[in-house]
């Protein structure tokens, strides 16, 4: 039995028509004919099985058999905040990891001591597309263009906010622990760049509403520890969603 096909397109109720990137997945790996049947997942909470009608050249037109609404597999939005890493093949694999482990939004930090401070966010939105295809999530995680760490964290928000760092002179909590005491809130988690935040940035963070938390008792690089907070999020909203 072939198996069947996701593909994200985000207008799938209007185009019929695969967009140029999955078309040439669709046609040139796949070698997809007419009559195949295909998944479509247009990112907003719904898969739709479709019937390939067309295929030639470089376009793939399809017709929706039945449109399937999908439930949240957790309560509350999971969303990271992270500065990224001087070796972008890190934070890369975070990215993606971090799709498929569920994660609603991710945004990227300018810190103080960030090495890094440029990320190409056409380039990520591919790798969250394809995490999202593997995955078979039927919503697609929201990027946002990296922001200086002061703008984010004056930035009013209704979310449970936490900083996550490793100065041991700042009280801090386990993020587990925290998480477990409002597993329905939208979470928000702050992660550092290689060299942590600066002990100034943890203090403007708890100042505008962030708690002060750890990840453990292990030092975790960068894209570990970013991972390593969404899957905490995760397991205190859900231990079935993984």
């Amino acid at each position: 039995m072939k198996e069947v096909r996701y593909f994200y397109t985000p207008d799938a109720c209007q185009s019929r028509e695969l967009p140029a990137d999955e078309a040439t997945h669709a046609l040139r790996v796949l070698r997809l004919s007419e009559g195949d049947e295909i998944m479509l997942m247009d990112g907003h909470g719904s898969f739709y099985r479709a019937e390939v009608t067309m295929a030639q050249g470089h376009h793939c037109c399809y017709e929706i058999k039945e449109t399937l609404a999908q439930q949240r597999a957790w309560q509350g939005m999971v969303h990271l905040a992270i500065a990224p890493t001087k070796m972008m093949e890190r934070m890369e694999w975070m990215v993606e990891k971090a799709v498929e482990v569920g994660v609603d939004s991710i945004s990227f930090l300018d810190c103080q001591f960030s090495e890094r401070r440029v990320v190409k966010v056409p380039r990520m939105e591919k790798i969250v597309i394809a995490a999202t295809k593997q995955s078979r999530k039927a919503w697609i995680t929201q990027l946002d263009e990296m922001q200086r760490f002061s703008d984010f964290v004056k930035t009013s928000r209704t979310t449970r906010k936490y900083i996550a760092h490793c100065y041991e002179e700042i009280h801090r909590t386990y993020l587990f622990d925290e998480l477990r005491k409002s597993p329905t809130d939208d979470a928000l988690v702050l992660v550092g760049p290689e060299g942590d935040f600066s002990i100034e940035e943890v203090r403007l963070a708890v100042a505008n509403g962030y708690q002060s938390v750890h990840l453990g008792s292990s030092r975790l690089r960068t894209e570990t520890a970013g991972l390593a907070a969404v899957m905490m999020m995760q397991l205190s909203k859900n231990n079935n969603c993984i």
